[in-house]
């Protein structure tokens, strides 16, 4: 089965003794809100993990009466600016404390991300939640500057200095040689694709992977992200976007067993759900699930799908194919609870890892057949809802393209634990200009790094 990347633990005592970039991945999602604690070895590229925790979203305190509702996770917990930020400053401030940091001295950068966005009304609609993150941040006293760029090289502690290339070049918006879509507000979650991208092509530092542009990256959080670029240089294009439900759809399943709470109950609630053996399922209740999933490029005149608001439009008009995946939740509940009155816990489990391979199959059949995939396009793989159960060994041995022959026989495949926070700690670095030309994430597979050619290009723009 394939091997699942994981950021390597370090210790406190062993950053303050090296050239460590050390990150706060703040993340707010429908399901679970966690904070990951992450430090990059600057020479090397390789990222480590200090701490997480990770909390139920579920468990956010409710709405004060004085209290404006802003928006609501997917499965209908509300949310406020105050209850989420006060959720976000504790888990932070619960993470800095048993890491045993020093706020001002040791952590360099928090970057905040949310896949929220199921009851919003529009995709630009994400900015009072990121206000909210943010708000939670300072009240556990994290200052702004460590949440924007530095624009110049004073700007960093005098210990990172030598790492930056700021004097050379500017932050342009390219995260790990990618650039983002010309309108960003194509889907309602666009920073958690361009993170969890980030964060694939960082987690293999320390492989020996390449996985560098063109890559096809998919999070299977409760909502779907992800993002295919195309093999340009310096810089890649996002040719393709993903939007829609992930996680979701298994939790629905759950749901209606009796095996997790039915209003808000997940797959996280039942125990050892990754440990599902290889056993053989009613494929009469896999055809009737396949059939509640429509995986499909984004029709034009949709403002939602799978939930999650897009804008066909904007995607058109970025040159972006929007690929999304909707399904008949309640009906899903309902079979759920059939499978599990005739079948026992881990044939509903096993019947959930080869729907999940499904959608898998048919999001890289779609891309091939959209003209999205090169003949050295990569795919990585992160979220909950992917990386447990068999999923990733289905997925290893049974994904093909459109001809019949298997993925791996021509394409890399890569699976990554935590990709979103891994990918805060390679955009706090791009941010920064902190690149590493010895051991690049920029630039195409196999190519140089694109140091030389990005200052070309910013010299002709300053001009």
């Amino acid at each position: 089965m394939q091997r699942i990347l994981k950021p390597k633990a370090i210790g406190v005592s062993s950053l303050r003794m090296g050239p460590f970039y050390t990150v706060a991945s703040v993340e707010l999602g429908n399901t679970t809100t966690k904070c990951i604690l992450v430090s990059t070895n600057l020479q090397t590229a390789e990222i480590y993990e200090i701490a997480k925790e990770v909390r139920m979203t579920r468990d956010v305190r409710p709405p004060l009466q004085n209290e404006q509702i802003f928006g609501e996770t997917l499965f209908g917990v509300p949310l406020t600016r105050e209850s989420v930020s006060e959720m976000v400053s504790d888990v932070l401030t619960s993470v800095i404390t048993h890491a045993g940091i020093d706020m001002e001295n040791d952590l360099h950068f928090v970057v905040r991300s949310t896949g929220v966005t199921a009851s919003f009304a529009n995709p630009s609609d994400v900015g009072i939640i990121v206000q909210a993150l943010a708000d939670g941040c300072i009240k556990a006293g994290i200052p702004p500057r460590k949440m924007t760029a530095a624009m110049t090289v004073d700007n960093l502690p005098p210990g990172l200095r030598d790492f930056t290339w700021l004097r050379k070049v500017y932050f342009d918006g390219a995260i790990a040689a990618s650039l983002p879509p010309t309108n960003t507000e194509i889907v309602a979650n666009e920073m958690e694709g361009e993170l969890v991208t980030a964060g694939i092509k960082g987690a293999v530092k320390g492989t020996d992977i390449d996985f560098r542009n063109p890559v096809m990256s998919l999070d299977f959080g409760t909502t779907l992200a992800g993002r295919i670029t195309d093999n340009e240089f310096p810089y890649a294009k996002t040719i393709g976007s993903f939007a829609g439900l992930a996680g979701a759809i298994p939790d629905a399943i759950v749901r209606g067993s009796s095996l997790v709470p039915h209003d808000v109950g997940c797959v996280l609630d039942i125990p050892h759900s990754n440990r599902s053996k290889i056993i053989q399922i009613n494929e009469s209740y896999l055809e009737a699930a396949q059939k509640l999933v429509e995986i499909k490029p984004v029709p034009h005149d949709a403002k939602r799908f799978g939930s999650v608001p897009v804008n066909p439009k904007a995607a058109e008009d970025s040159g972006v194919v929007l690929i999304g995946v909707n399904a008949n939740l309640k009906k899903l509940e309902l079979l759920g609870a059939e499978v599990s009155q005739s079948q026992s816990e881990m044939h509903l489990l096993a019947l959930i890892d080869r729907l999940q391979f499904h959608i898998v199959q048919q999001l890289v059949a779609i891309a091939e057949s959209e003209h999205l995939l090169f003949d050295d396009t990569s795919l990585g793989l992160t979220g909950r809802a992917i990386i447990t159960g068999q999923k990733p060994r289905l997925i290893s041995e049974g994904l093909k393209l459109n001809n019949g022959n298997l993925w791996t026989d021509s394409h890399q495949l890569v699976f990554v634990e935590d990709g979103l926070a891994m990918g805060a700690a390679v955009a706090a670095r791009c941010m920064n200009s902190m690149g590493t030309t010895r051991n690049p994430m920029g630039g195409r597979k196999g190519d140089r790094c694109i140091m030389t050619e990005r200052m070309k290009l910013q010299s002709k723009r300053s001009k």
